[in-house]
């Protein structure tokens, strides 16, 4: 049973309703996502939800929107959220990645976990036993894919970063700088990321 129902526009409070007004505005002739009605049950949360997702997620920025929308795919299923998996995974689609590059998208989410697991083990570990050894862990999907070095780093900066993974984040976004980005687009790609990761985390709380 769900803890919160969708709150409608009918029955929403006045600034809630002038907030769904604006969202309207923002997605034009698309639909609102379902997991805004959610986050009406609060207002305040639903305020900064939008202005975040307006900024950081929905428009061009430091990095643009479709580069934002792999994030918030990668997010989503990192989260393992459906409504925003979906939404995202159309949304991917509508700016140009290919079903075959949205799998791929999630397959570099995924190698990345690997990766953060090993080396947050390195870390966590207390001990330097590990380290002369190898990690033995194939990660050809990082470098073999359709979607090009940037947007790869660009998702292992956001994941392992959400996964706590020191030595992962460091390294990635060391790599980032060294494919060209600006220490703003990597803060925007946090930006981005972070806004997700706290709607998710409301959403699956709710529902």
């Amino acid at each position: 049973m769900a803890l919160l129902s969708p709150v409608p526009v009918e029955s929403a409070s006045e600034k809630v309703a002038q907030h769904y007004s604006r969202i309207a505005e923002m997605f034009g002739s698309e639909a609102i996502p379902e997991p805004f009605f959610i986050y009406g049950n609060v207002e305040i949360f639903l305020r900064d939800f939008y202005m975040n997702f307006k900024k950081f997620v929905y428009t061009d920025g430091q990095i643009d929107a479709k580069t934002k929308a792999a994030i918030g795919l990668a997010v989503a299923a990192h989260g393992k959220c459906k409504p925003w998996l979906d939404y995202f995974g159309a949304r991917c689609e509508t700016l140009g990645f290919s079903k075959e590059q949205v799998a791929e998208i999630l397959a570099v989410s995924a190698t990345n976990y690997m990766y953060n697991t090993f080396f947050k083990f390195r870390d966590l570990s207390g001990s330097s036993l590990f380290e002369g050894m190898g990690v033995g862990l194939r990660a050809h999907t990082f470098h073999s894919t359709s979607l090009g070095d940037r947007l790869v780093e660009i998702l292992n900066v956001a994941i392992s970063d959400i996964n706590a993974c020191k030595p992962c984040t460091s390294g990635h976004v060391e790599k980032s700088r060294e494919l060209g980005l600006t220490s703003e687009q990597i803060l925007e790609v946090i930006q981005c990321a972070s806004t997700m990761y706290a709607g998710v985390q409301f959403l699956n709380s709710a529902t």
